[in-house]
Formats: structure tokens, sequence, C-alpha cells
């Protein structure tokens, strides 16, 4: 394990007071915040006592080493489960746990998981609930995604001499300008100067590590994980449900707005009302981000009239069916591109909003467009131009959307180039990610 810098001795005094601060407010918080998340139907009816660090499982081979990785909710767990796969492959026998935060999340990896890996509810990031998780798992290494920088985690963990990293790093505008207060700053200076590896997924993101004082040494690139996701083998489940889903909408001319937001969905059925006009038999498939959201969702189709069936409901689409909406786990999402040929990614049509994985898409060989406000997925973008200009269409607002499907759903010439386009720029952008990802965390962790 290759130690941190430490940081000034006035900065760590600083993080060290700010600490104990954070500590005692979590402890005293956190009965609160499970209650009100358990009350908001937030957390599992039955495995909710595994946030306070209770165990549901047995721990494998006590005294072996165990490898924990840890992802807030679906999106970054899945850029996780790559990692998870390589790792119980090249170390067969040895221990892995994954946690995340949401019930999404779990509803979908569960069933996901390489056999013998664990799963459980993420602690809560209190004292107790973090010593008592640690305490009963013993980890060798704590592998975090993205941008989980959990104090009492980190400090905890690294306080027993447990190799953490932070894979796939990124740190929003909103959280850097957070933490670059003076509050802020010295605090997680303090946790920074405790990783063992930060691997950002781009270069924006890596000079904001290192202007929040994180030791040069420890930042290196290995890409983004995010393009893993999609370089997935389609199970023989999965093959079925889309054969099932082809045979239903026999051939007609469609198109995916797929994580799409409340609020977006008002943008999505103007366009596909307009288009209608052009393609009477056009089928959108509507795929909410949230699915609580489709209620609201189904009373705008309703008030507008639209004939629609819900995927849930198992009704059979007609030559009527104008549009199909999922409203079923988001772990579907995969198979459903592999039905259309036009996928608009949203999260991107409303100010506020910060885009999602477009890798999917391509990976599925869709023509792929996206809004303007695509927050850190603009990376992605910029990447996958640099293959094909075609890999990726951007568009302004509503307008371009509409004059864009125009476009793909008239022209096959077009329609093909786009696909194209982006499959190849997946499978470059893809290549090797996770190979270079472990490597890293073998040369700067522990040596397996």
């Amino acid at each position: 394990m290759h130690p941190a810098r430490a940081p000034a001795p006035a900065a760590a005094r600083g993080g060290l007071a700010l600490y104990e601060l954070y500590r005692a407010a979590s402890r005293a918080a956190a009965p609160a915040v499970l209650l009100w998340r358990r009350l908001q139907g937030l957390e599992h009816p039955t495995r909710w006592p595994e946030r306070l660090g209770r165990p549901s499982a047995a721990r494998p081979r006590p005294g072996s080493p165990l490898v924990w990785f840890h992802a807030v909710s679906l999106g970054e767990g899945m850029a996780a489960l790559p990692v998870v796969r390589h790792c119980a492959r090249l170390h067969p026998g040895l221990p892995v746990l994954l946690t995340t935060t949401t019930l999404s999340s779990f509803e979908v990896i569960k069933d996901l998981l390489p056999d013998g890996v664990i799963y459980q509810f993420a602690p809560l990031d209190c004292p107790d609930a973090i010593d008592s998780f640690i305490g009963y798992w013993k980890p060798s290494l704590v592998l975090l995604m993205e941008s989980e920088l959990w104090p009492n985690l980190i400090m905890s963990a690294t306080a027993k001499g447990i190799a953490v990293a932070l894979l796939n790093a990124r740190m929003s505008l909103k959280s850097f300008n957070r933490w670059s207060v003076p509050l802020g700053l010295p605090l997680v200076t303090l946790m920074l100067s405790k990783l063992s590896l930060v691997a950002p997924l781009s270069t924006i993101q890596a000079v904001r590590f290192q202007l929040l004082h994180t030791p040069p040494g420890i930042i290196h690139f290995a890409g983004d994980l995010k393009y893993a996701v999609g370089d997935v083998n389609v199970g023989e489940n999965e093959v079925n449900k889309i054969n099932d889903l082809r045979q239903q909408f026999s051939n007609r001319p469609l198109w995916m707005a797929a994580s799409i937001h409340r609020g977006e969905e008002q943008v999505i059925l103007r366009v596909h009302e307009e288009l209608i006009k052009m393609y009477p038999t056009l089928l959108l498939i509507l795929v909410p981000r949230h699915p609580q959201d489709c209620k609201k969702f189904s009373v705008a189709l309703k008030k507008q009239e639209v004939n629609f069936v819900l995927r849930s409901t198992k009704e059979v689409v007609s030559s009527g069916t104008r549009v199909y909406m999922v409203d079923t786990l988001a772990g579907e999402l995969r198979m459903l591109y592999r039905v259309t040929s036009v996928a608009v990614i949203g999260g991107s049509f409303l100010p506020g909003l910060a885009g999602h994985n477009i890798s999917e898409a391509a990976a599925a060989g869709c023509a792929v467009v996206t809004g303007p406000h695509v927050g850190h997925f603009y990376h992605m973008l910029l990447d996958m131009w640099q293959t094909n200009p075609l890999a990726v269409k951007q568009v302004a607002g509503e307008f371009e959307l509409l004059q864009t499907l125009k476009e793909l759903l008239g022209d096959a010439e077009t329609l093909g180039a786009c696909q194209r386009a982006a499959k190849v720029a997946f499978s470059i952008m893809s290549h090797g990610v996770v190979n270079r990802v472990w490597n890293l965390v073998c040369r700067f962790t522990i040596d397996f």
C-alpha cells in the first residue's frame, strides 16, 4: 500500500476538529435520519437494520482478505459491476462484498452479481454503524465509486490500516463549491489525504480533486467505467423479452425516450404528437427515470387522449397504441435499447438536470440523441465525438429534437450511419477500461 501524503499540520488540525464535529453530529442525527427514510418508504421493509451495520449474511472465510465495493445508487452500482466481475474472475474464492444505498439499485443489482458475491445495504455514515460494519466484515480494501466521500467511513477504515480508493472519481461543480468553503476545505483535504488512489473519470474532475488538495501522486487515469456498463452480454431471459417486444411492435417505426424526468415528458409528448403527423403508425417507448412518476405521466397521456399501454399490465400493444410506457425496473433499460434504433436520453432537457449514461444505448447500436443539460457526462460526448461526430447528436431543445428525429426516422442512410458510429465509438472507448482500473487498484492499494 502506498501511503498518501499527509496534509500540513495546521490544515490537519483544522480538518480533525471539523471531523470531530461531524462525527458527533452524525451520531446524534442517525436515528432520526433512518426513521424518516423508513417512513418515506426509502428503506427496505425487512433489511433496514443493515443500515445500522447489522449484517444479514455470514462473513465467508473469516480471517481471509475481503474486498468491499460501495456505490450509492443504481448508476454507480452498474458502473461497479464490471470491476466486481473482473475481481471475482481473477480471484476465485476471494470474498467480495457490494453495498448500495437505494432500493432501486438493490432490486436490479442483486440479480446481476456473480455467484458468491455478497450484497448488503450500506451502513449510514455514523460512527456506530460504520464501526459495527467494518468490525464484522473486516475488509482489506474499500473501493468507493464516483463521489462517495463519507468522513466516518474513510477515517474509520484508514485508521484500521484498510486501503481506500475512489474509482470513477467525480465531483460536481456544486459539490466542489461546497467543499471549497472555509468550513469544508480542511475536512475534505483530510479525507482525500487518507486515500490510496483516486481514479478520476476526466481531466476536469482531476483538476477539481487537485484543487481540493488531493495528493498528486495518487491521482491516476484509467478511463470511465460507465463505458463498461453497456459491455455486458444479454442473457437468455432478456433475449426472450426482446423477441416478444419485437413481435408486439410488428415492425412499426419507433423511438425511445429513456430516463425521462418529471417535466421532460411534456417535451417528449409534444414532439411525439408532431412526429405522428408524418408517421401515423409511430410508437414511442417512454421510460420514466423514476417509476413513481408513471402515475403523473399516465395522467398527462389520458388528458391528451393518447392511447397508451403500461408494461407492468402485460397488455398487448395494438395497432392503435401510440405510447408504450415502461413502469417496471430501471434494470430493463439495457434490454429495451436493443428493441429500438433511436434512443433519446433524458435528464438533459430541463435546467438543473445533469444527463445520464449514454454508453448503454451506444453499445446496443442505437442512434443516440441527448439534450443540452448533460453535466459531467459532457466528457463522454466529447470522447465519442472525437471518434466520430455522428456518434451522439446533442440538440439545443424541443425544436432541434423534433428536426433530428424527423431526419433519423425519415432517412435510413443517416440513421444507419449514426447507429454504426455510436457502436464503434463505444467499442473504442470501452476497450480495456476495466483492466486498467484493476491494475491501478492492485498497484496503489494491495497486491492480491
